[in-house]
């Protein structure tokens, strides 16, 4: 399974971003990518209104991205806003390609370090899974990686590869606990975990809003034992990475932390 890791800065323009978008899978295409996983925020960055660009599935920017990716002969996961309840959005991960078209609404909303995420975004209720080439994955969205039962219930639905997409807030510390909880939650679960991350924007050369989670970069690819095998930089950039899903199988019966679990 070839996956590539799309960290980008993206801003308010939606055209801009699709194009974005489209020049990605035209590379990965060309690279033979299996997968191609694009941040948090895809269609619009944070720090600029959400409501007035959601969208249901079935509209104009997720047909777009279905149509980019159809013609790439790729699968894509992608953040984007959906209508919630209440005026509100849902913060949404798009996943579509090579058979596959389901979504994820993400579920733990990020109401930490002085940003309220639940003012403005109604929270997912269900874990999801999508099986892609034989391969399952699992999917969360940036804070959702602080929480460890969603992984492992990902892993209890045969997911051997965790997708986190995100866009995550700078700040004291916060480089540190993003390389951790990537790494915590592959041994968690006992799976391969891909983390995706919007670029810092200072690195991409993109003027930001104050405050608002725009990303620092950092993507990673983690091995079930929680071995870093990728990381990028700051800035934009691709990258891509060969996994063999028999090594979650091995892992999972050398440590048989899933099976192991005492539920208090």
């Amino acid at each position: 399974m070839r996956i590539a890791l799309a960290q980008l800065t993206t801003s308010r323009s939606i055209d801009d971003n699709l194009s974005l978008v489209r020049s990605t899978l035209t590379d990965a295409k060309r690279r033979h990518a299996d997968l191609v996983v694009f941040p948090e925020a895809t269609m619009r960055a944070f720090g600029n209104s959400l409501v007035d660009v959601a969208e249901p599935l079935d509209g104009p920017f997720a047909e777009a991205v279905r149509a980019a990716a159809d013609e790439a002969g790729v699968a894509v996961v992608l953040g984007m806003f959906t209508p919630g309840e209440d005026g509100k959005v849902r913060n949404t991960l798009l996943v579509h390609g090579r058979g596959v078209d389901t979504h994820y609404d993400k579920i733990h909303l990020y109401d930490a370090f002085g940003f309220a995420e639940s003012d403005t975004v109604t929270g997912g209720k269900e874990p999801v899974t999508f099986t892609l080439d034989g391969v399952t994955f699992g999917l969360a969205t940036c804070y959702d990686v602080r929480f460890p039962d969603l992984f492992t219930a990902n892993a209890d639905d045969g997911a051997q590869i965790q997708i986190v997409c995100a866009s995550w807030g700078a700040g004291p510390g916060k480089a540190e606990q993003w390389d951790l909880l990537v790494r915590a939650r592959a041994v968690d679960s006992t799976s391969f975990v891909v983390a995706v991350g919007q670029s810092d924007p200072s690195a991409a050369g993109v003027e930001a809003r104050y405050g608002a989670p725009t990303g620092i970069g950092r993507s990673a690819v983690v091995s079930p034992y929680g071995h870093l095998i990728e990381r990028a930089g700051a800035g934009p950039e691709t990258l891509y990475v060969d996994l063999d899903v028999a090594e979650v199988a091995r892992a999972r019966e050398a440590l048989p932390v899933l099976a192991n679990r005492v539920r208090l």
